[in-house]
């Protein structure tokens, strides 16, 4: 059973326009930063590798949403991947992470540009330090689509990432991507690691920002 009001569409009523001051467990992920150090372990025919990497992650954050009394503040982010050494993209990555304060439920999306759509969904309190989101191919609201190849020969049937807001001002994150192989019986854990540590500051939204041009 949901908690969902009757009321559908009256939305709310007074909020604040500055998304930065508004994120939750969201706060320290804002701006832009680069990692390193990470880590991948894929799967390859001969069996999993082992692969370094780097990245840049640009979080901007975008206006208050409504559902209509749903309230979400949220960063809109864009992901890019590379070897070592190398200019050609590894990785690349676009969506949303998004906080709704009422229920301290947190909604990340993804999308990659190899055919595949995510939306893992998680809890956390306003000042936590790390949390959880989770998708499942068989959740109707927190699921995972493919195309036609990846769900033939590298079927996800579930995604978890855990992020972890570290003193120093980085953060870091583990991600599990869950597959079923063809031809093989056991699932494969494809696994992701990184610390990230800012490199630039968040751009307010552009709400906050028209405010900021009015004299007061």
């Amino acid at each position: 059973m949901n908690s969902f009001p009757a009321d559908i569409y009256t939305e709310p009523q007074g909020y604040s326009i500055n998304t930065l001051e508004n994120l939750g467990p969201l706060t320290r992920l804002a701006g832009i930063w680069e990692g390193q150090r990470g880590l991948d372990i894929k799967p390859k025919a001969e069996g999993p590798k082992e692969q370094v990497y780097t990245e840049c992650i640009e979080m901007q954050p975008i206006d208050p949403q409504t559902n209509g009394p749903q309230l979400f503040y949220g960063l809109r982010y864009h992901l890019h991947v590379t070897k070592l050494d190398q200019v050609k993209t590894y990785h690349d990555q676009v969506g949303y992470w998004l906080w709704e304060p009422a229920t301290g439920s947190i909604v990340h999306t993804l999308t990659i540009p190899r055919g595949m759509v995510t939306m893992a969904t998680g809890k956390a309190s306003a000042n936590t330090t790390q949390f959880e989101c989770i998708a499942k191919i068989d959740d109707p609201t927190a699921g995972i689509f493919s195309s036609p190849f990846l769900d033939y020969a590298f079927k996800t049937i579930e995604y978890r990432i855990m992020v972890t807001i570290l003193d120093d001002g980085t953060w870091s994150y583990e991600q599990d991507t869950v597959m079923m192989i063809k031809g093989q019986d056991e699932p494969f854990h494809h696994l992701d690691t990184n610390v990230l540590t800012k490199v630039g500051e968040a751009t307010p939204n552009p709400l906050a920002l028209e405010a900021m041009k009015k004299p007061s």
